[in-house]
């Protein structure tokens, strides 16, 4: 039996409508988790882009983190392409799969989880994107190629190639990297100084002593409790000012 993690947000919150559902893609229905606060209207909208492990239980936890600040949050699940998350059961056998995706098919799931999600009544016409580790390159190389996002936020993601992609970010971007980030962090000053080149709104922060995934509170070996709060609060701060209106 899997051990149950560790839950902010309960699934069946009552304050909540959470589902799963499917949008139309170009290679076909994508699967992803919406929530949102239960007759709730004029919300903002928010995409979160899931780790390296595909649309888990993790993930579906951070959408109703959202959700319960007051956003209409869509977590698609980018491995639906090769048959969905759920068909994988072990970790390595996810990003394995996550490995072999091409980003260009993700962009364009990422693009019609944006359109699908603008025309629900809901919405108020602003969306933003966040994501986390894989996530996180996927947010910022998307935030180069759509030109609908009003906000995008970038947990420990790489750059995209070549760094000069960002003269095409049309919104504000926020970013949270930690310093015990080996891979991630020879990419923060080239990111900072191309975002600068190009006139870019930014606002970039490292926090000292956090490793690569320190936002996942599932993973003990990672999770830094206070870079995770700082981190959230600066997250939603950020898209309550720039996906309202």
């Amino acid at each position: 039996m899997a051990e149950a993690i560790p839950y902010i947000v309960e699934p069946n919150d009552p304050a909540l409508s959470s589902e799963m559902v499917e949008f139309p893609g170009k290679a076909g229905n994508v699967k992803a988790y919406l929530s949102r606060p239960k007759d709730g209207r004029n919300l903002g909208g928010v995409i979160v882009i899931h780790e390296n492990r595909g649309l888990i239980d993790h993930i579906k936890d951070v959408a109703r983190r959202f959700a319960k600040e007051g956003f209409s949050v869509l977590a698609p699940d980018l491995l639906t392409r090769s048959g969905g998350t759920d068909q994988y059961k072990t970790a390595e056998e996810q990003i394995a799969a996550i490995g072999k995706l091409n980003q260009e098919g993700v962009a364009e799931d990422l693009q019609s989880g944006l359109e699908y999600l603008k025309k629900q009544n809901f919405l108020n016409g602003c969306v933003g994107v966040v994501g986390y580790c894989w996530g996180g390159k996927q947010s910022l190389f998307f935030a180069t190629r759509c030109k609908d996002l009003n906000a995008a936020v970038v947990y420990y993601g790489a750059n995209p190639n070549p760094i000069d992609l960002v003269q095409n970010i049309p919104c504000p971007l926020l970013g949270n990297y930690g310093s015990e980030d080996p891979n991630i962090m020879p990419g923060v000053e080239p990111l900072k100084e191309a975002l600068k080149k190009y006139g870019k709104s930014a606002d970039i922060k490292v926090y000292e002593g956090a490793k690569h995934a320190f936002n996942n509170n599932t993973n003990p070996d990672r999770y830094h409790p206070e870079a995770a709060k700082d981190a959230w609060g600066r997250t939603v701060n950020f898209f309550k000012k720039n996906l309202a209106v």
